[in-house]
């Protein structure tokens, strides 16, 4: 049976009709992904850590007194120059209020002391009588010794009393100095406490600032007892600052002196840079927020911006810290976010021409955002950047930013 040329073109319309929507009707979607590009170029590995400021060299003023610290004569911001500016006055205490039980005791002191001032006074009279009559005894001898009358031993055992009479003598007095000091003190504990209120030029110790700078804090600006040794006031130059960060210790020990640190946080709009300068040796344990045991070490670094470029900020000040562990000017890298785990290995997900290609890759270092990658990919080349479980060998590919 012959068709019509008529009919045959139909035939071929209903045929390619049905093909065309059989391909479309099972065919996959392509998948929206975002792509980032392979590149090269600076990759840092950071520590990061928040630390505050500190003054480089911090005086502590204390008391060299026990007392009465005087009003402050300075307030906290004031300039001041060393052995020069009066920074704190401490008056000295003053004898304090008795029991009944030390006053008794007291006057029972005085009153003894005074007896026994008595009793030497007494000795004193004793020994000057015995020496007087040592002296008339031992002249008496001298001169019957010079006309051959007395002998020698009586010149000497006379000599011997007249020497101990007058040893006893200075004794005597001794014995009523000692008990003078003994009144003396008695009599001292029982003064009685005075409210005099005497002039810092007469009565008191007036501390000096022992260096120029800035007094930075002021333990208490109103007039307050203080002991030997008590905080009075802060001083040092504000400009001359260091930074203390909190680490971890198996941070600290990948760090060495000099190591490059970018400050952040500060308050500014500029970023800072500083220097590690050191590490202490010991570590501490410090419990997280999280309840975690950790071990800590502080780090200590030094700004290298110009002070003209960081005039508000000042001591006990918060920053936040990245600290350069390792650097390279031209590594080939890729978003941190595009990798994951193939068995034991690491891999990514390329879009070539439309379609996704699984690429086992070799990975190097790390930080937050990027990994330097060495061997797999090459510069230029799109990888899937956080591929959902919908991406498969030989996905088609839409990228999120044509849709």
């Amino acid at each position: 049976m012959a068709y019509s040329t008529r009919t045959l073109v139909l035939i071929g319309i209903g045929v390619t009709l049905v093909a065309g929507l059989s391909y479309v009707s099972f065919r996959a979607d392509p998948v929206a992904v975002d792509l980032a590009a392979v590149r090269r170029g600076p990759l840092e590995v950071t520590i990061n850590a928040d630390g505050q400021t500190e003054v480089r060299e911090l005086f502590e003023v204390a008391s060299p007194i026990s007392g009465t610290a005087l009003r402050s004569p300075v307030s906290e911001g004031d300039v001041v120059v060393a052995g020069e500016t009066i920074v704190a006055i401490v008056q000295p205490a003053s004898s304090g209020l008795l029991d009944a039980r030390s006053q008794l005791q007291a006057e029972a002191s005085l009153q003894e002391a005074m007896a026994a001032r008595h009793v030497a006074q007494a000795d004193l009279k004793q020994a000057q009588e015995t020496a007087r009559f040592a002296q008339s005894q031992f002249d008496r001898t001298q001169a019957l010794v010079s006309r051959g009358v007395a002998s020698i031993t009586r010149m000497e055992d006379d000599t011997q009393r007249l020497a101990v009479a007058q040893a006893a003598i200075e004794a005597a007095q001794a014995r009523i100095e000692m008990a003078n000091g003994t009144i003396e003190r008695a009599r001292a504990t029982l003064l009685v406490p005075t409210d005099a209120n005497p002039t810092p030029d007469g009565c008191c110790v007036q501390v000096t600032s022992p260096t120029d700078g800035v007094v930075l804090s002021v333990e208490t600006i109103s007039e307050r007892p203080v002991t030997i040794g008590a905080p009075l006031v802060s001083i040092g130059d504000p400009g001359q600052l260091e930074l203390v960060a909190d680490i971890l210790s198996n941070d600290a020990v990948r760090l060495s002196p000099g190591a490059k640190a970018y400050v952040e946080r500060w308050g500014g709009d500029e970023v800072l840079e500083a220097r590690l300068e050191r590490i202490d040796p010991k570590a501490r344990t410090k419990v997280s927020a999280l309840g975690i045991e950790e071990q800590r070490v502080d780090a200590y670094f030094t700004l290298t911006t110009p002070a003209e470029a960081r005039p508000s900020l000042g001591d006990g000040f918060s920053v936040f810290l990245r600290i350069i562990e390792w650097r390279v000017e031209d590594a080939l890298q890729i978003p941190l976010s595009a990798v994951f785990r193939q068995g034991s290995e690491w891999a990514v997900f390329v879009a070539i021409e439309g379609l996704a290609e699984r690429r086992v890759v070799t990975l190097g270092k790390r930080n937050d955002r990027m990994v330097e990658v060495l061997s797999g990919l090459e510069v230029d080349e799109r990888v899937i950047t956080h591929p959902s479980d919908a991406i498969a060998a030989g996905v088609p590919l839409v990228e999120r930013s044509q849709l």
